[in-house]
């Protein structure tokens, strides 16, 4: 534990669903839900509007549409979320070198490494700075919590959400923990919760009044000994600059379960393309594919295949999946496929460029260009996708959510689609509510587009944190513990 609140806890505030919000004028105020929207999505984030419906993330869609009939429901647009995340990783960057990403809108930082914060006061400061230059640079909030350790630096910006900030004194952790709910600790779930309850403990301060001794009786000896230094207010740990991942991989849950073999490989195939762009973006390769398949009847399996080095090479990792796969009976359907690569490196072999052609020219040999392999009802694979309802291929042609432009229109934003039709907005990020128009799905002056930026005109933070531009929204208040615009 330090004797200054020099561990700052950023977290982004609903961030895929404000970053939908922020790019699309009509959505602000608006109940919105980002995530897998066919019968068996999932709900990746929800706008603070939905949540007073009832929606939170990891459920599933079709109860959030029960819940919430009149949200928006949007696919998930990874490029602007990285590229806004880049942008808040950046500003991060600039306060100390000890940043610890954990996911693409959470990060740990040592103010104390960065020489930005020794006391309460500079702490308080440099969190106050961060989250105005944040705003200007992305036109997002973020919650910022500060306090003597990651885990309650991380409780403090759970409790400043949405957009404030809250910092615990050195000193004050075991009066401010005591009357929170065991779930608070991290690694409570529902289940140890739900068995610590029944032992009669469902505050902080019952573990720590309970003793060791009687929570490793309880909950086994590794986790009872954290869970009680836990209640103490205890931690130690220090924020790591590079978190190295362990894999990269994708996955595809289907509407409907796949039954033809050769549109299943076509789905692992595209998988592993998939899984290989993640990882060159990542500047990494990997030695281990890993192939994961859920059946129809929820039961899953995992196959891998160790090469002889890392590869980033999409043939190799896409020849592995698919030889993965022929040993999987996936005759009573499919519905979530999965690709992954292990066993990350930062370099690739030599060699490798040989067993990509061998792998080629394995695949040359297989197949019979001349002749289509026929599917189970005697038609030519190719034709698998055009048996697809008018409203399945306008749904994968224009995902809801996602950007357009129109040669007379300009830029916008799929509203809807399905019957052979796509409905878009027309409207930009900082721009008035735009127009509504409906297109046939292959309406050739209309294309896809890439994200505009949620703030065209940033401010420069070139010279953060030494020389920092006021906020143009006005001070904000630091009195307590919390404070919000």
């Amino acid at each position: 534990m330090r004797p200054a609140p020099t561990i700052l806890h950023l977290d982004m505030d609903a961030f895929y669903a404000s970053a939908e919000q922020a790019a699309k004028p009509s959505l602000r105020g608006k109940a919105v839900v980002v995530g897998g929207l066919g019968p068996r999505g999932v709900v990746a984030t929800a706008s603070y509007e939905a949540r007073v419906l009832g929606v939170h993330s990891a459920m599933p869609t079709a109860q959030a549409r029960r819940l919430a009939p009149n949200a928006a429901y949007l696919v998930p647009r990874f490029s602007l979320y990285r590229s806004v995340s880049e942008q808040v990783m950046e500003l991060l960057g600039r306060l100390s070198p000890l940043v610890e990403p954990l996911s693409l809108d959470e990060a740990f930082v040592d103010l104390e490494a960065g020489g930005v914060a020794d006391d309460t006061v500079s702490a308080r400061r440099t969190g106050e700075r961060l989250r105005t230059a944040i705003r200007e640079v992305t036109g997002l909030s973020g919650s910022v919590g500060l306090a003597g350790s990651k885990m309650l630096a991380k409780i403090a910006s759970e409790q400043a959400k949405p957009d404030g900030l809250v910092l615990m004194e050195p000193g004050t952790e075991r009066e401010l923990l005591a009357p929170m709910s065991v779930r608070t600790l991290p690694g409570v779930g529902p289940a140890t919760g739900d068995h610590l309850r029944r032992a009669g403990m469902t505050t902080v301060n019952d573990l720590a009044e309970a003793g060791e001794a009687e929570l490793v009786r309880l909950v086994g000896k590794a986790h009872g000994h954290g869970l009680y230094r836990m209640a103490l207010g205890l931690d130690d740990r220090p924020v790591v600059a590079e978190r190295d991942a362990k894999s990269v991989s994708v996955e595809d849950t289907f509407d409907v379960d796949l039954h033809d073999r050769v549109r299943v490989r076509a789905e692992v195939e595209r998988l592993a393309v998939r899984c290989v762009e993640r990882l060159r973006s990542a500047d990494r390769s990997g030695r281990t594919v890993v192939l994961k398949v859920r059946r129809y009847d929820f039961s899953t399996l995992t196959r891998s295949e160790t090469l002889r080095g890392p590869t980033d090479d999409p043939t190799v990792v896409r020849e592995a999946a698919a030889r993965l796969l022929e040993a999987v009976d996936t005759t009573g359907g499919v519905r979530l496929l999965g690709v992954g690569v292990t066993g990350l490196a930062d370099f690739t072999q030599e060699d490798l460029f040989a067993q990509a052609a061998d792998a080629r020219e394995l695949a040359e040999r297989s197949e019979t260009p001349e002749e289509p392999v026929a599917d189970e009802g005697g038609g030519p694979a190719e034709e698998e996708p055009a048996r697809e309802s008018a409203g399945q291929l306008a749904a994968r042609r224009w995902p809801a959510g996602h950007d357009v432009r129109h040669t007379a229109h300009g830029h916008g934003w799929v509203q809807g689609s399905g019957v052979g039709r796509v409905t878009v907005r027309f409207e930009e990020p900082g721009g008035p509510v735009g127009r509504v128009v409906t297109f046939r799905i292959d309406d050739p002056e209309l294309s896809p587009a890439d994200p505009l930026p949620l703030v065209r005109d940033p401010v420069d933070y070139s010279s953060w944190p030494a020389s920092l531009p006021k906020s143009r929204s006005g001070p904000v208040s630091a009195a307590g513990g919390e404070s919000r615009p």
